[in-house]
This record gives C-alpha cells, structure tokens and sequence, in this order.
C-alpha cells in the first residue's frame, strides 16, 4: 500500500519529466557510405544522411569544419545512373548536391564493375566521381583503415509525420 501511494505522489513528476540533453564527446569522423539503391531517386534521400552527420558536428557545441572529416560514399547501385553527365537534367537535384559535397572533401567513388554493367566508362563521368575496382573491395578497404560504415536505408514515406505523432 505505501508503495502504491508513493506512486501516486510521484506521478505528477513522472508526467512531466523531460529527456536528457547529451553532448556526446565527437571527435572528428571517418565514414564511409555505401549507397547502393534500388531506385536512382533515392539518391536525393541518401545525400540528406550525409547532411545528417556533417550538420550537428558543424553546429554548436561542436563547430567542428567539414574538412575535420573524411567522408566517402562508394556507389554501386542504380543510383550509378546520377553520376554519369548525360543524366544531368533528369538528375540535377542530386547531382549539384554531389558536386557541392565533394567542393567540401566528400569523395564520391563508383563501382567499376557496376560502371561495366551500365556500359559506362571514366569519360561519362562527372570530374568529381573517382572510379574504383569495385565496391565491395572498396568497402573493405576503408573499414580496415578504421572507417564507419553506414548504409542508408531509404523507404518511401507512407505517412506524414502529422498523420503518426
């Protein structure tokens, strides 16, 4: 009983407690992205992750400069399709989000396997992209050195954040 009406004392608190406010300690990162998607449009979604790293540690309390990081993206999927210039116009979104991440340090690297399979070869490619074996060696190269892997998850949204809060 004195257990159920300390509950009762206690619960006008418990309603109205707040989170905690974290400042994780971040040191500069290593990261490398492997985008390999299953529509060339998620590209756009896939970039806004990479916006998601570098803008908190860009930001107060941190203030750290994107060039404080190395950040890769190795592109294997058919996103490749974004890369290459005779795509421009149907790609320009991603693209100048592209060019201006990689004005900035980020290394955009693609697939010369999957560039095969697309019958691409270096010359349709942006000056910005760097073409590599393959991806997957490419991926393990990076995480040998230490690097982060993270793999953008891109699925359609199905509901507003309205409709589920």
């Amino acid at each position: 009983m004195r257990s159920f009406i300390t509950l009762l004392l206690l619960w006008p608190m418990i309603l109205h407690a707040e989170a905690q406010v974290v400042e994780t300690p971040y040191t500069p990162q290593k990261v490398v992205f492997d985008f390999f998607l299953d529509t060339p449009a998620k590209i756009n979604s896939a970039l806004f992750w990479i916006r998601s790293l570098v803008n908190p540690l860009s930001d107060s309390p941190y203030d750290m400069p994107i060039d404080d990081h190395h950040i890769i993206v190795v592109i294997h999927g058919t996103e490749i399709v974004t890369t290459v210039e005779h795509n421009y116009e149907k790609y320009r979104e991603a693209v100048e989000r592209m060019r201006y991440y990689a004005e900035l340090g980020v290394e955009f690297k693609v697939c010369g396997l999957a560039a095969k399979d697309y019958d691409y070869s270096a010359k349709d490619f942006y000056d910005f992209i760097q073409l590599v074996p393959s991806a997957l060696t490419e991926l393990a190269h990076w995480q040998l050195k230490g690097y982060a892997l993270i793999t953008p998850r891109i699925f359609e949204k199905r509901f507003s954040i309205d409709e589920i809060r």
